[in-house]
């Protein structure tokens, strides 16, 4: 390459390398590489791209089932969802990602092109997007950057969503320290295609024309996948240009184009440009198809001049796509997209070289082969050691004042109200969503009476005291939020957030979480479908230590239900039902939320995952729910037994009064205690719901009468009755956002 650089440690350093792997490789290419060819191997082996310090662990999991259409290894999942409108068998395309690192140094961009990036992945792969998720985390309420990250991320998820007419209708906000440094942003979307009009992303057919097609290539986000496997330092500020800008304009235009190309039979093979832009897009194309690419980087549209070809194929610039046309289709496809107002140039071409070659005035500027760029990139298995159990927790607090730990819970970050944020979201665009909120949220499928139902979650302070059980937790309360809306749960997706996989208590973190969530995978009959691996989210010490996040592997689930009719919510719905408890509960306090918010503690294990009894109590709980017999079904997490009972009075504007039984020695813990595999239902016909719940060997206990504008907890011989008004706990409910971002509630 002319006028390339001469390739210095220094420059191999800037590039992520270490010493070893540019020894791999030299070996690979039996030569030294040009800055270019660096450049597209920096971006190829980045953690985020070659996954090659997880890629071994993440084998372990469970991917297949009968429903699954496509695992692990495309843009997205595919799942069988049935028969749509006429009898056509359709399919459910999901996958979850994260922006982590952009979203910290830039939150409105960075936010948004999550939710863009995404989005492409699901729409690439010929699906329909009907709704979006998101799971953020971030660091104390009161760190000084908080408020300003929150408003930026809320903003650039519902800019950005709203804007390209797709609904978003569910996920989850959490706050601890362990992100003050290192905010977690990761979006889920989930798409309908028909099984027979469901693309992929192999190119083959050696001279087929290569296409590319949406906006223009700019400079933004160059080395965006590089500094998303790093981790962050004080100079993070300065890495704002490798952030992209997102245009949800362009992408609503690019998304119908696509979809109207894909109702033809002209596209061979098709890929989004996400991380590593050009790069990554062209070398996973030719690498699945096992042939050779040819680019001719003049061709590439750019909006700047002066663009190099170094510049062009890292370029995480957004709403562009990659396509492999069946010859003589060119002319047809220019069309659609020149209709729709977008970028369309014939790149390139399919050989049989094995080899990715970019020309550039006439001259060769790179030329590498695809087989070390990518199945062949480096697979590490790193050293880790196991997370300890912690101690058992003997020595259980005991409070007597439930409503005053009720109303100190509900009020916390942890637990308070998240309507600040999903009121800055359009949840009904698309006009097929049926319920946000509450346990998970579903979007009928259209034409049909049937619907998905999908939910994100994940408990991380669990994981980081037991990694394991922790991962089986982040599944089975997934699995517990489908069947409470009356889905039948199938498949999952994940965003595997942690910090630097070179430090072994790290790496067994991952190795210990990835064992629970396959255990319960399997158990549960939730294949994970596809998935996103974030590491070194963590942020430097002056002393050169590294403050990680909190283990946070984020589940996103999709199930089916059949008749969304027949789909409950949370909020009590009449006076004078009977409200019954379903599972076994063992006051367990460990991790509690009440331990931590009440009593300042945060010690012992997390509560214990029997994924047996999840999978007998989601099934009994999914029959009470199709056959009517009960109103309201929520989940027992966060806050144990009280909060669910809370939160079911707030969303159905109703009260309720519950007895704590003279044998219970510690009225608090058994209700806020977070023992797993629980429901709270409410119904008409306490028997029936009994009944069916010790068929399916499991607990099942009368509690309380739905009824009334308050919440009574009657603790018999220890008080009597302790009462709070609706209205005293949805202010408190409520506030704690507002609050934060200002009492007018406006983004800021």
């Amino acid at each position: 390459m002319t006028n390339s650089p001469a390739i210095t440690p220094e420059i191999v350093a800037e590039h992520g390398f270490s010493p070893q792997e540019y020894e791999r490789l030299l070996h690979a290419m039996e030569r030294e590489p040009n800055l270019l060819e660096l450049g597209i191997f920096s971006v190829m082996w980045s953690e985020h791209c070659s996954y090659k310090s997880s890629r071994v662990h993440l084998k372990k999991l469970p991917t297949t089932a009968p429903w699954v259409i496509c695992g692990p290894g495309e843009n997205a999942g595919v799942i069988d969802i049935g028969l749509g409108a006429n009898g056509v068998k359709l399919a459910a395309i999901f996958k979850m990602e994260s922006h982590n690192h952009p979203s910290y140094i830039e939150p409105y961009q960075g936010a948004a092109t999550g939710v863009g990036g995404i989005l492409r992945d699901v729409f690439t792969m010929g699906a329909r997007p009907v709704a979006n998720l998101n799971a953020l985390r971030f660091g104390r309420p009161d760190h000084p950057k908080t408020r300003h990250l929150i408003a930026g991320v809320v903003a650039g998820i519902g800019g950005y969503g709203n804007c390209v007419g797709v609904p978003t209708v569910g996920g989850e906000v959490n706050f601890d320290a362990a992100y003050d440094g290192n905010i977690l942003v990761n979006a889920m979307t989930v798409g309908i295609a028909e099984q027979d009009k469901i693309f992929y992303s192999a190119a083959s057919g050696v001279g087929n024309s290569i296409v590319y097609v949406g906006s223009k290539t700019g400079r933004d986000g160059i080395h965006g996948a590089t500094m998303a496997s790093a981790d962050f330092s004080e100079d993070s500020e300065e890495k704002r240009p490798t952030v992209q800008v997102g245009d949800p304009f362009t992408e609503k235009l690019l998304i119908e184009a696509c979809l109207e190309l894909m109702a033809s039979d002209a596209i061979v093979a098709i890929q989004d440009m996400g991380a590593a832009g050009l790069t990554s897009s062209s070398v996973e194309m030719a690498s699945k198809g096992g042939v050779g690419i040819r680019l001719d980087m003049n061709a590439v549209p750019c909006r700047e001049k002066g663009m190099t070809p170094y510049e062009m194929m890292l370029s995480e610039s957004q709403e562009r796509m990659l396509m492999v046309l069946k010859p003589g289709r060119e002319g047809f496809a220019e069309g659609i997209f020149r209709k729709w107002e977008l970028d369309f140039a014939v790149i390139g071409e399919v050989t049989d070289t094995g080899h990715m070659v970019l020309d550039w005035n006439g001259e060769v500027v790179a030329d590498i082969p695809l087989g070390p760029l990518a199945d062949e990139a480096p697979l590490y298995e790193r050293p880790w050691v196991a997370t300890p159990k912690p101690a058992p927790l003997t020595d259980v607090p005991e409070s007597t004042d439930i409503v005053a730990d009720l109303l100190k819970l509900m009020a916390s970050p942890a637990i308070a109200s998240r309507r600040w944020i999903w009121e800055q979201y359009d949840s009904q665009v698309g006009g097929d969503t049926v319920q946000t909120g509450g346990d998970a949220a579903i979007v009928r499928i259209h034409g049909t009476k049937r619907g998905l139902a999908m939910t994100t979650d994940c408990t991380p302070r669990y994981c980081y005291a037991d990694p394991v059980e922790g991962g089986k937790q982040a599944v089975a309360e997934a699995y517990r939020n489908l069947c409470a809306v009356g889905a039948t749960p199938l498949a999952v997706t994940n965003c595997l957030n942690f910090g630097n996989p070179q430090r072994p208590e790290i790496m067994g973190q991952i190795v210990g979480c990835l064992e629970g969530m396959s255990e319960a995978c399997i158990a549960l009959d939730m294949p994970i479908v596809s998935g996103n691996v974030s590491l070194y989210n963590e942020t430097k010490n002056e002393d050169g230590t590294g403050s990680a996040i909190l283990p946070t592997p984020a589940i996103g689930a999709v199930g089916v239900i059949e008749d969304v009719g027949n789909a409950v919510t949370i909020g009590f719905k009449a006076e004078g039902e009977t409200i019954v408890l379903i599972g076994h509960s063992d006051s367990h306090c460990g991790q509690s939320l009440w331990l931590r918010e009440i009593h300042g503690r945060s010690d012992g294990p997390p509560p214990k995952v029997d994924l047996a009894a999840e999978k007998r109590a989601g099934e009994c709980v999914r029959d009470l729910i199709a056959t009517g017999a009960v109103s309201a079904v929520h989940d027992c997490s966060d806050g144990g037994a009280a909060v669910a009972m809370a939160e079911m009075a707030l969303a159905g504007g109703m009260g309720m009064a519950t007895t704590v039984v003279a044998q219970i020695p510690n009225p608090a813990a058994i209700l806020f205690g977070e023992d797993q595999a629980r429901y709270i239902v409410a119904t008409r016909d306490p028997a029936r719901v009994c009944a069916a719940a010790n068929a399916a060997q499991l607990f099942a206990v009368e509690i309380g009468t739905t009824g009334g504008d308050a919440l009574t907890f009657d603790l018999v011989d220890r008080g009597g009755p302790q009462t709070v008004s609706l209205a005293d706990l949805r202010a408190a409910h409520e506030g704690f956002l507002l609050k934060l971002m200002g009492a007018d509630g406006a983004l800021a």
